[in-house]
């Protein structure tokens, strides 16, 4: 077996288990290790491809179409974990592989519980997706919720049942927990306290503990925690809150050494690190200069979550192009209602004029009116315009009702009488009546044609890149569209599929039917977002 680590919350959610496991992931890579990392949810869903992006936030794409937790987006900028299908462990699919072999009588008739039976499934997925990789030194398991949830037990009985299987050198749990300050900025140890014992009623003793905390703890308050929670001194790290950025964290735990320290706990001889990739973006951080301001026209504002990838993509490329991005979180639904977009985009708006424009992925017919009126008015006006599947479509629909002059260009999804059905349904999707899973999902290739924007962004004839849609620009007006002016920049290899436009005569408007935020790091930005927030960076100098 691997050497593993589990990484457990306690207190409350929203801690950052996710970005200290990540970054825990990221210190080991710089130590020459491969890292593995497994997130396992506790909700009862198979995958999170049907979920609310107001409840759960947004869903994450792997190169073999899983739609898994934000997470495992966490994963892919901090580390280079491979991802799939098999790093992302749902209760769902826990209970739906017992159930089918309880079904198919591979249980002999015995009675099924919960207890070997539900557990086991949890300890051979999470070895399956440790040993997929044969290259795999390290393998760090996120378990979602909080200790106490009645969801999270059978996870945490697997990982007490692992931890003992493999001997305490070969398996950690790290606990990451809240420290609270009260008045006069007095920190609270007893939340942490009280974490740990639950931790321990589970049969679990932590090994390592991460406080999050608004400062760093000094050593009196480390020392008390340690003798409250039996854990050894140096084995207490702070999670403070930090003025920078996320991706400062790894710097910020390798400071404390908390690479060192679970080396030496998992035996592993410590050898030289080597962090200049985070150091050089931490760089790159402090010197940019200047600020455009992004307007992201979508559907789900209210919670920062759902755009989760995108936003994190455009600091990406703010941080290629020396600037800092400013979100402009602007609701679809506004759009609609106004006939003075100058107001709310351009020059009259109250906190200045809009310097780009980005429409992402969605689904539904709400505010699609709104992102229609926003693509047109970044065509007419020359604004760089960004537009993500949903976005492109959008950009399709704005050039017929617009330029072709078809007032009821739609797509189908949203008006399924439309006589001009520029985006439709493939003819495989047309029956489809379960929705999980049954989308276009995961990586494929698309061919680039020279001279494009997006040739001049990739460098590359062919882009291999991820999808999660289920509606196409329809081919049926494919001839007309480009006669009309508008580019097709990349279909698929057979060409049966339009996979992204451009605008004639524009600084910068492109679309793309794939999710190229999936892919982008703050190491290494996505190279539509660089050149986007380039485009936008030039227009601003360019109208002083």
């Amino acid at each position: 077996m691997n050497k593993v680590i589990f990484v457990s919350g306690g207190v409350c959610s929203s801690l950052g288990k996710g970005v200290a496991a990540s970054s825990l992931g990221a210190l080991l890579e710089g130590r020459g290790l491969n890292v593995c990392m497994i997130k396992c949810d506790p909700y009862l869903n198979v995958d999170a491809g049907t979920m609310s992006p107001y409840q759960h936030g947004e869903v994450y794409v792997t190169d073999d179409g899983a739609e898994t937790d934000l997470d495992l987006g966490n994963y892919a900028r901090f580390t280079s974990s491979p991802l799939s299908r098999s790093n992302s462990i749902t209760t769902g699919q826990v209970y739906e592989a017992v159930i089918r072999k309880e079904r198919e009588g591979r249980y002999l008739g015995r009675c099924v519980q919960v207890i070997p039976h539900i557990t086991d499934e949890i300890k051979n997925r999470i070895l399956y997706a440790a040993h997929e990789d044969d290259d795999t030194d390290i393998v760090i398991v996120e378990i979602g919720g909080t200790v106490g949830d009645i969801e999270s037990i059978p996870f945490l009985e697997a990982a007490r049942q692992l931890i003992h299987e493999a001997g305490r050198s070969n398996a950690l749990s790290v606990h990451l927990t809240l420290i609270p300050e009260v008045a006069a900025g007095e920190l609270k140890t007893k939340p942490t306290q009280h974490s740990v014992k639950a931790m321990q009623e589970q049969g679990i003793q932590p090994d390592l503990l991460i406080c999050r905390a608004p400062v760093i703890l000094d050593e009196a308050t480390r020392q008390k925690i340690a003798l409250f929670t039996n854990i050894d001194p140096d084995a207490v790290f702070t999670s403070y809150n930090i003025d920078t950025t996320i991706y400062e964290l790894p710097l910020v735990f390798f400071e404390q050494k908390l690479d060192l320290v679970a080396l030496k706990k998992m035996r592993i001889e410590s050898r030289h690190t080597d962090l200049t990739c985070w150091y050089t973006m931490m760089e790159k951080f402090k010197a940019r200069k200047g600020t455009v301001r992004i307007g992201i026209v979508g559907k789900y504002m209210d919670l920062h979550d759902a755009y989760q990838s995108v936003y994190e993509a455009l600091f990406h490329g703010g941080l290629e192009t020396g600037v800092v991005v400013e979100l402009v979180k602007i609701d679809a639904g506004r759009l609609e209602e106004s006939d003075n977009l100058d107001g709310i985009l351009g020059p009259d708006a109250p906190e200045g004029r809009i310097d780009g424009i980005l429409v992402p992925g969605g689904f539904g017919q709400r505010g699609t009116k709104g992102m229609v009126k926003a693509s047109a008015w970044a065509r007419i006006h020359k604004i760089p315009y960004f537009g993500i599947c949903l976005g492109m479509q959008i950009m399709v629909i704005d050039w017929g009702r617009n330029v072709l002059g078809w007032g009821d260009a739609d797509s189908t999804e949203f008006d399924p009488s439309t006589k001009h059905p520029v985006i439709s349904l493939l003819d495989e999707q047309v029956d489809v009546r379960n929705y999980g899973g049954t989308m276009r999902l995961g990586k494929s290739a698309s061919r680039v044609e020279p001279g494009t924007q997006l040739f001049a962004s990739y460098q590359r004839d062919f882009i291999y890149e991820r999808h999660r849609h289920r509606y196409e620009f329809s081919n049926t007006y494919r001839t007309i569209m480009i006669e009309s002016g508008l580019r097709i920049s990349a279909l698929t290899p057979d060409k049966s599929l339009v996979e992204a436009v451009e605008w004639p005569d524009h600084p910068w408007g492109v679309g793309v039917q794939f999710h190229p935020e999936f892919t982008s790091k703050p190491t290494a930005a996505g190279p539509l977002f660089r050149d986007f927030i380039a485009a936008a960076r030039d227009g601003k100098l360019a109208q002083g």
